[in-house]
């Protein structure tokens, strides 16, 4: 495995997977934590648009949890794949989603850091997928919880990167339509 392979993202060959962002989870979490988490994960929405890449959402227990966000639900272009299961790749429906795309960067948002986002980085990982942790856009109820989600997916051996880097990463050169659209929407 190069550095360049695991670290550098590609959007030909990344996927976008916004864990578990659903309306009665966001409930217990922080307002303002939230608010960004959920630009955050806007910007990777709009630029996996952009720029082609896959992007699959999940939701746990959704009786229970409720759906994906709805400012979030309506930039999906397929539905949300419903699960039980911790991590994502606990569900087939998942695994094989991601598998037939054929990519191998996986591109992860969402929440509970510390367990279904940490469960799917692990079980990705460990599949040979190269995962790449936004950390401003995963949270946990309580920041100590997300801390370690952080640093134990880390230590497993995902990137740890953010938004901004996400987005220029995949843009890789200025002056283009899509640098021109995309770039905005950090600044």
């Amino acid at each position: 495995m190069g550095v360049k392979e695991k670290f550098f993202l590609d959007s030909g060959n990344a996927v976008l997977v916004v864990i578990d962002v659903q309306e009665k989870l966001c409930k217990a979490m922080d307002d303002k934590v939230l608010a960004k988490l959920c630009a955050n994960v806007s910007i990777l929405q709009e630029a996996a648009a952009e720029l082609s890449l896959p992007v699959f959402a999940t939701e746990q227990y959704v009786k229970g949890l409720g759906e994906t966000l709805p400012e979030l639900k309506e930039k999906l272009c397929s539905p949300a794949l419903e699960k039980m299961t911790f991590s994502c790749c606990g569900d087939h429906n998942f695994t094989d989603a991601v598998r037939k795309t054929g990519r191998k960067q996986i591109i992860i948002t969402g929440m509970e850091t510390h367990v279904c986002v940490l469960q799917t980085v692990l079980e990705l990982l460990d599949a040979g997928f190269y995962v790449h942790l936004v950390k401003d856009a995963v949270m946990s109820r309580k920041k100590d919880n997300w801390q370690v989600g952080v640093d134990a997916a880390a230590a497993a051996g995902a990137v740890i990167t953010s938004t901004e880097a996400v987005l220029f990463q995949l843009l890789r050169v200025a002056g283009t339509d899509a640098f021109k659209k995309l770039s905005k929407l950090v600044r």
